[in-house]
């Protein structure tokens, strides 16, 4: 073995070593973090917490119904507003030909990516409840939406442009309108990855706290009326952590559990629609 291969092969065992403690080092905070928010909330965690509405102050027990509903309608509204526009407008950008409009529309998607969760809010707050002189469901759900459109413009994206060009040529080439080949055959075969984008987009935005403060206001009663405050689960827990009663923090507790729970089932259903479903047969 000449010098040259020896010092190929300590180089590459020292970077396969650091590549795994590069590895250990990120596991080691989410480690950290699933067993601390596990071991905190499985206690507090009873059939009570999900039909049962939070107590009066100073009564222990009750639970967050009503936050559990909220966060579903939230992230329903939301999604309303997202998905049609994420999709659309990812489409007109790859399919295009790379125009202007189409520069400009992923320029702002990526901006808009990088805003802070707390600059939507005060944003939808000055557009939605200011104007109207309330705080309501729907400007919460707006709220999230708007966080929404980047996560699944990207995503979209990124699929649609996995595609081979020739569907799209061998569609055209049948004489079927461009359109038509779009939606039902460029879509249809990018249908699993796009739904993976919103379903990772919905993972992203079930837990923001931020931007539900200056739209949604919260409401400790069951309330679901879409023009009015109503609760969820992040401003929930937010509430409970900061009070001085130690049954709300345990509540606290259980609700993180709870988000963590549906993330995890999230990224698995994520897992599942992207795994390979074609096994080679010998």
């Amino acid at each position: 073995m000449t010098f040259r291969d020896r010092r190929r092969q300590v180089t590459s065992s020292i970077m396969s070593v650091l590549c795994l403690a590069s590895v250990i080092l990120a596991l080691i905070p989410v480690a950290f973090i699933l067993f601390f928010v596990i071991r905190q909330g499985v206690g507090s965690l009873d059939l009570a917490f999900f039909t049962q509405m939070p107590k009066p102050v100073g009564e222990i027990g009750g639970g967050m119904a009503n936050a559990i509903v909220g966060t579903l309608i939230f992230t329903s509204i939301g999604a309303c507003f997202a998905i049609p526009i994420g999709i659309i407008s990812r489409i007109y950008i790859v399919e295009s030909g790379g125009t202007r409009l189409a520069w400009l529309s992923r320029f702002a998607a990526d901006t808009l990516n990088g805003v802070p969760s707390i600059v939507v809010g005060v944003f939808v707050y000055a557009v939605a409840v200011r104007q109207f002189k309330t705080f309501t469901a729907l400007a919460g759900g707006l709220a999230l939406g708007v966080m929404m459109i980047p996560l699944i413009m990207r995503t979209t994206e990124e699929v649609l442009r996995l595609i081979p060009a020739g569907y799209r040529e061998a569609a055209l080439a049948l004489g079927i309108a461009q359109w038509r080949a779009i939606l039902q055959i460029v879509v249809r075969t990018a249908l699993k990855g796009i739904v993976t984008g919103i379903l990772l987009a919905l993972a992203r935005v079930a837990g923001e706290t931020a931007p539900l403060l200056f739209t949604a206001f919260g409401n400790r009663f069951w309330n679901h009326h879409l023009t009015d405050p109503i609760a969820s689960m992040p401003l929930q827990i937010f509430n409970y952590a900061i009070s001085p009663y130690e049954d709300w923090h345990k509540q606290a507790w259980a609700g993180a559990l709870v988000l963590l729970l549906f993330v995890a089932i999230v990224n698995v259903s994520v897992r599942v629609l992207t795994r390979d479903r074609f096994s080679t047969r010998n």
